[in-house]
Formats: C-alpha cells, structure tokens, sequence
C-alpha cells in the first residue's frame, strides 16, 4: 500500500519563518530525508528517523524517500527556503518520471515556503517591486555560456535578477563575471543587495552600487538581488535605506 511523501521548506532559516502547514507535516511525518543543516532545523521526537544525505544528492535521496513512501510510510523531504525553488520537489519529479511505477502512484504534496530571495527583499524594502527574475550561477547542471546568456537577456528586458548560489569554493569566479557581464548592461548607480542568512541571527544585509559590487563579499549562504535601471534608492534620516522597484515603469502609468 502506497503512503505519503511531503516536500517541504523550513523557509530562510529564521524558525519563525517556516510555515503552519509545513510544521504540521514535521509533526504527523515518520521519516525525514534531507541536507544535514536542513535536518537540524528541525525538532524532531525520538520516534522520527532523520536520513541525512550530501547536498549534491538529490536524485538519490529523491528515490530512496519515494521508495520508503512507496511502501506505506509518511515521509517528508526537506528543503530551505521554498522546496519548489532550486530545491528537492523539482528532483522529486524528476525521480517520479524516470523511476518505476510504484513511485507514480506515491500520494505527493509539495508545500510551499519563503524562499530566500523574499526574506532578503522584505529586508531591503521592496526590490522585487516590478517584474523579476531568479537565476542561479551553479554550473553543476547548466553550462556557464547559458548562464551568462539568461543575464544579459534578463538585464536588457527590464528584470530585477536575483541571483541564488553565487559562489562556492569550487565556483570563485562566477559571481565576479556576472557582475562585469551586467556592467554592460546596467547603469553604474544600480543597487546590488548582498543578502547573507536574512532572518537569521547571524544575517548581515548590505547594498552596494553595481560599479563597485563586491563579489568577494558573498558566500553560498548569500543570495543577491540586483536592480534593474528603474529600481530606487530612498535615503531616510537615522533609518536604513530602502530599495524598491516602483510599480510602474518609464512610460507606464501610475
């Protein structure tokens, strides 16, 4: 008999900021899969078994938690931010369209979480104000010349880009490339906000124009969201700046 497999996401990492629903899943699942500092967000009982696993293996976790539901368990795999952005329900799915019939008929419920690029714009005020984008600069499963076609496509349309996995010791370079690449495209006064672990204790949010955006300064816990040519800046006496893109465009109405 078939049983159920959840994805969750335990939000940004602030505990305050997974959801309701997905807490009730955690509470009623027997079984959890996941990345090993995803799992330790957790408040596990006794009775519940963590299956720990390298980040890098998620079709492999995505199979062995389809297997253990496939045969009757409640399971729950586990995600930061949103499970549907960059995270496990796209390699769930992935799992269910190649794997053995059995794993089809696994009752799935994907849930939805606050992905990080939402905590680091409520930080900053409103970036994501107008139409953006989200593009990540891993090249484990896209090729670099994609990546850099999508940035420059994104900044000449007009998009907000935040950008997730920006750098790691196995990818120094990227973030750098990305920024000259955008240069080109974008004016100089262009706010790039470098939001580290928001929500956090240890969050750190800072705003850089993109003439000078540092790239040294990010790390895999960073997620960057760069203006387009509309987004704004307001300065306000004793207060952090805002940054926000306005609902309307040059040429648009109010």
């Amino acid at each position: 008999m078939s049983g159920r497999l959840f994805v969750i996401g335990t939000g940004p990492g602030n505990p305050e900021q997974t959801t309701p629903e997905a807490l009730a899943v955690v509470e009623a699942a027997t079984d959890f899969f996941g990345y090993g500092p995803y799992l330790d967000r957790l408040q596990l009982r006794s009775d519940q078994l963590r299956h720990a696993s390298d980040n890098r293996e998620e079709l492999d976790r995505a199979g062995a938690a389809l297997s253990m539901a496939a045969d009757g368990a409640n399971v729950c795999i586990v995600s930061g931010g949103d499970p549907g952005v960059f995270a496990m329900a796209a390699a769930v799915c992935e799992a269910i369209e190649n794997g053995p019939a059995a794993w089809r008929a696994v009752d799935l419920t994907v849930l939805p979480g606050v992905t990080a690029m939402l905590a680091v714009a409520a930080r900053a005020g409103a970036p994501l104000g107008h139409d953006f984008c989200a593009i990540s600069l891993s090249d484990n499963l896209k090729p670099w010349n994609v990546i850099e076609n999508r940035l420059e496509l994104a900044a000449r349309a007009g998009f907000v880009i935040a950008l997730y996995n920006p750098i790691s010791r196995a990818r120094p370079w990227q973030l750098g490339e990305a920024f000259k690449l955008l240069r080109h495209h974008l004016p100089a006064t262009t706010p790039v906000i470098f939001g580290r672990a928001a929500g956090r204790v240890n969050e750190h949010i800072a705003v850089q124009p993109l003439s000078q955006a540092d790239a040294s300064i990010a790390d895999m816990a960073t997620c960057i969201i760069i203006g387009s040519a509309e987004t704004r800046i307001v300065t306000r006496p004793g207060k952090p700046d805002l940054v926000y893109t306005p609902r309307f465009m040059a040429g648009g109405k109010r």
